[in-house]
Order: C-alpha cells, then structure tokens, then sequence
C-alpha cells in the first residue's frame, strides 16, 4: 500500500488564506498592515528568484513589501546601517537578509544586527534562546512549516519517536526542539552517525535535512512511519540528458512502498516555508503593535 502524499502545495495554500483573511482583520480593526524587509545583497540567480517569489506572496497577504536590493560589493558597514534603519521604521515589521551573501560579508554579524522582534526568519541567537528554553520567539521558517505537514499526517504527534537526520543551525537543531515541543522523544543523526539505518529505523517521524540527495533509501524507513523530506537536491535527470531534476534526501520511489504518509520534492516542504514567512511577519506586527492585538 502506497504512502499518503502530504500537498505542501495545498497545505500552503491554506495557510496563506488564514494568514490572508487575519492581515485583513487588522488592517480593518487596527489600520495596522504588516510590513516586510527583503535584502538581497548580490545577483545570485536562485536568490533573486527566491526573494521575487517572497515579495509577490507578501502582497498577496494584503501585507506591505518593502525590497532593497544592493549590489555584491556592497560593505559590510553600509549593510549594517541599512538594518539599523530597518530595525527603527515602525512600518517595518519583519526584516529578511537573503542568504547566502558575498563572501567578504559576515552573515553571523549581520543576523545579530537584526532587532530579534523583526527577525522574521528566526536566526538571531535571541530566538533561537527562545526556542530552546520553550518561550516565545520567532521560529525558523522551515522547521516551523515541517511540523506543520507533520501534524497533517497526525494531529498528535505525543509519544512518537522522531529522527532528525541533519544538525544544522538552520534545520536540523530547530526542529528537534518543535518535535521535543510536541512531546517526541527526539534522537538527532548526521552523515557521521554510526549504524545510521539502523537509527533511522526505529522513526515513527522521520525528518531529512542532510543535504544529501537521495541518501535515506525505503528500506530504512520503518513501516508506516510519517517521512518529512526537507532536503532539495539538483541532479543529472537520467529520463533527459543534459537536463537536471531535484529530488529529496530520501529516495522517494522507494519510501512510497513503505512509509505511511510522506512529503515530495518538489511541492512538499519547500511551499510551507514562505507560508510560515507571512506567519512570522503576522505575529511580528501584532507583537510589536502599541495595542498588541491578540
């Protein structure tokens, strides 16, 4: 029996409608409209694509868009005082710094430069403070959206043994504590740890944010269990030569035969990310409102 496909895509979509239906309640209630910062430092093709796709679904929210696009050479002082302006407009209240950036930037002292409050993304060690002591705070995008498709597949995850496969500040550690959050017991795994199949087994979740394409095959995956793939992975499309395909860190085709539901790539985890986005920005504005609405 085949696994249940979980649609990020429709998910999203949903999601978006929500977030859409409440910007417009406080527009309406509070003249308040959420405004968002998007910084794009350089003319890295993905990225442009990545920030043209936040801006359009930003507007879309009924929210306000504010892009800054700044040229590769730009310094890391004139960065600096960029974010400092942002952190102190009052119609801003989420700000983005698109990652990567050149290499001459450091992307850790940008982040910290952000006002914990606006930062949307939920890097800044202030937030990551915050998800780690169970407070509220911004949480990365990602993760927060791959819980989401996980509650999709079972609305109460208690007790469930998750797998995280990936350590990464911005997967991998975030998503354990939400999984810890929703009372899983939680083991954390990498490319480095011993008799990985034989951990990856005993998931009844299972999250892949390795970076790996395709390194989780069916086999490992324990019958039945909820396969959250993060991973996104360019390769040499065998079916068309010369061309690329992306696949996941999970061998798809494979885990279908076995796992109970599971997302796909693409149109899996990679649609929730910017729905979570606008959610972070919601919560920002109502948090940083004179009012505070609820």
């Amino acid at each position: 029996m085949n696994a249940k496909i979980i649609d990020g895509k429709a998910i999203a979509l949903e999601q978006r409608a929500m977030i859409r239906a409440e910007v417009s309640e406080l527009v309406e209630r509070h003249s308040l409209k959420p405004g968002l910062a998007v910084v794009l430092v350089g003319e890295d093709p993905a990225s442009k694509v990545y920030v043209r796709n936040k801006e359009i679904a930003t507007r879309k929210a009924g929210m306000e868009s504010f892009a800054h696009r700044l040229p590769a050479n730009t310094g890391q002082e004139d960065l600096l005082a960029l974010i400092e302006k942002l952190n102190h407009d009052s119609g801003v209240h989420g700000i983005l710094v698109q990652l990567p950036l050149p290499d001459h930037l450091d992307s850790q002292t940008i982040i910290e430069a952000i006002d914990p409050r606006k930062d949307v993304d939920g890097l800044h060690p202030v937030n990551a403070g915050y998800l780690l002591s169970g407070q509220k705070g911004h949480v990365p995008c990602t993760p927060k959206g791959s819980i989401v498709l996980a509650k999709s597949a079972a609305s109460d995850l208690t007790g469930m043994e998750a797998v995280v496969v990936g350590r990464s500040v911005l997967v991998g550690k975030p998503v354990a504590q939400l999984l810890l959050n929703e009372n899983c017991t939680v083991t954390i795994a990498h490319s480095r740890t011993k008799n990985l199949e034989d951990v990856v087994g005993r998931a009844d979740l299972l999250v892949a944010a390795v970076g790996r394409p395709e390194m989780i095959r069916g086999d490992w995956i324990k019958k039945g269990a909820i396969v959250i793939d993060v991973g996104i992975n360019r390769v040499p499309d065998p079916q068309e030569e010369g061309k690329h395909k992306l696949v996941g860190d999970v061998a798809y085709e494979e885990a279908i035969e076995v796992a109970g539901a599971i997302t796909p790539v693409p149109g899996g985890v990679g649609p929730m990310t910017i729905a979570m986005l606008l959610a972070n920005t919601l919560d920002a504005a109502r948090g940083q409102f004179q009012g505070n609405p609820d």
